[in-house]
């Protein structure tokens, strides 16, 4: 007989980040990794769990996400071990000469804020 209650422990999503251009995005910085093997040699990364709040994606949830993006890093690092989640709707900036358009979160706007707030009420009242 199966427990249908519970789930083995994940492990790595397999998804980008960036496969969420346009989106809001609750995320939760859980740490930080350094030197990790990449095709373009070892890179640092944020990991982070995320839910996607609004679209055609909108409720999945994505557990041990390796944000490599600089600019992205740099919103979510300080946020690792505190416990408070980031909110923002994912897209690129203004490319500096000669450099691709960084990814970044952009600031949330109240309608996203509640967004945000149903969400968590949803996914705190539900059963366990």
């Amino acid at each position: 007989m199966t427990n249908d209650l519970f789930d083995a422990p994940a492990s790595g999503s397999g998804v980008k980040i960036t496969d969420f251009d346009g989106q809001l995005l609750l995320i939760t910085p859980t740490a930080v990794e350094k030197d990790i093997p990449t095709a373009y040699g070892a890179a640092d990364a944020t990991t982070v769990t995320l839910v996607v709040l609004d679209g055609a994606r909108a409720g999945e949830e994505h557990t041990d996400v390796k944000v490599f993006q600089k600019a992205l890093q740099g919103q979510l690092r300080p946020k690792v071990g505190t416990g408070r989640m980031v909110l923002g709707r994912l897209g690129r900036g203004i490319a500096k000469p000669g450099q691709s358009a960084p990814w970044l979160l952009a600031d949330p706007t109240e309608a996203d804020k509640q967004t945000a707030r149903d969400y968590l009420a949803r996914a705190n009242s539900a059963p366990f």
